[in-house]
């Protein structure tokens, strides 16, 4: 891609019109609020905007590729609930059955009346591991799958949201695999039927092959505020096993984590987000009609248990209202991620959007680096 500014090592292009784009990402560094980062914007399988720019490596020395792929955290469960969606789509799953038809020993402790939709949409009352492990438990697949079955929730399920930072990896991973006639991961799922097809650079579960490309992470110096905790809050993000913190790297690139563990670009996100615009990528219908407006309507709406926001729930991904943070439209679908990622689709401008860094904030939702680029998107339109 074109060289746009040498100082920051940004590159790409920029559709005429959409120079205060370009111009905001360029400011991210200039303040130097960036290491390394990338922003695209699809409409109508054309790219809009498609930039990238600083550094990929902990050294500062090394300048970030159009091929470079980061992890982006919960930006990742975005991902994920698309792959459910396929799955519905395809009749292996309805968001209206219950768990305990697909999962039996999930029904443990009143938990097996809990439907597919209600669980994507974080009302389990399983924000986290309640009994302790140890942190290297989290690349164990079945046996996080087993605590989860076998756990009492937090709070009664399907009352209220509360945000499983983690354990929604798990919770759909399983549904997942339990629903697909191979058997296969979530991961695995991804990248056959979509991913591949498409030659789309978005992976759940890294290949050993491309862990030359990924960018390393600046990590914040302080942890976000959570407001009051409770009890959901603590088994969610405060307990000694509640991180994946401390695990070796190559492991947690390789492993599975649905919720937490996608690594991939600001391009692939923005086209695998096209889907949830009009349910397709390219020529590739993979949603209709019905089953894209069963994912994006709203299932629950209200205060979290765990973050501290009032926040709006589908299957499986953020509605905009009344967060605000991906445009001004309330029907947005997006997700963020811990550190600053995000990706979304605007239904009604048509847009898919992915937003990718490596120097991590402690913002929780709506970093106002990727905030400032979207609000400039929007100035454009």
């Amino acid at each position: 891609m074109p060289t746009l500014n040498e100082t920051h090592k940004i590159s790409g292009h920029v559709n005429v019109g959409f120079e205060p784009v370009y111009e905001a990402f360029l400011s991210n560094f200039e303040n130097e609020l960036e290491a390394g980062a990338g922003f695209c914007v699809m409409r109508d399988g054309e790219f809009l905007v498609d930039l990238t720019g600083g550094t990929s490596d902990r050294k500062r020395t090394q300048p970030w590729k159009n091929d470079t792929i980061v992890q982006v955290f919960s930006s990742t469960k975005a991902i994920a609930a698309l792959v459910i969606a396929w799955l519905v789509e395809n009749g292996r799953l309805n968001y209206e059955q219950p768990i305990e038809s697909i999962w039996p020993a999930f029904a443990a402790h009143g938990k097996g009346e809990l439907t597919i939709a209600q669980i994507m949409s974080h009302q389990s009352g399983l924000s986290g591991i309640t009994e302790p492990m140890d942190r290297n438990d989290w690349v164990r697949w079945d046996f996080i799958c087993d605590r989860l079955a076998s756990q009492k929730p937090i709070w009664e399920p399907g009352t209220a949201s509360g945000y499983h930072p983690l354990t929604y990896g798990f919770l759909v991973g399983e549904i997942g695999r339990r629903a697909d006639a191979q058997n296969r991961t979530l991961g695995t799922i991804l990248r056959e039927e979509i991913c591949a097809p498409n030659q789309i650079d978005f992976h759940i579960g890294m290949p050993k092959s491309e862990f030359h490309r990924c960018a390393d992470l600046h990590k914040p110096r302080a942890f976000a505020d959570l407001g009051d905790i409770n009890p959901a809050t603590k088994a969610a993000f405060m307990e000694k096993w509640s991180s994946t913190a401390g695990i070796d790297v190559d492991a947690m690139r390789n492993a599975e984590l649905p919720a937490a563990n996608g690594h991939g670009t600001a391009k692939s996100l923005a086209r695998l987000m096209q889907i949830a615009v009009d349910g397709k990528i390219g020529d590739r219908t993979y949603l209709g009609e019905h089953t894209l407006y069963e994912f994006s309507k709203p299932r629950i709406s209200g205060p979290d248990l765990v973050l501290p926001f009032h926040l709006t729930f589908a299957a499986g991904i953020m509605i905009n209202h009344p967060i605000y943070f991906y445009g001004p439209n309330q029907a947005t679908l997006g997700h963020s991620g811990w550190g600053g990622s995000c990706t979304f689709a605007d239904p009604i401008e048509g847009l898919s959007v992915g937003y990718v860094m490596n120097k991590q904030s402690n913002v929780l939702i709506g970093d106002p680096r990727p905030v400032k680029i979207i609000d400039a998107l929007y100035s454009c339109l």
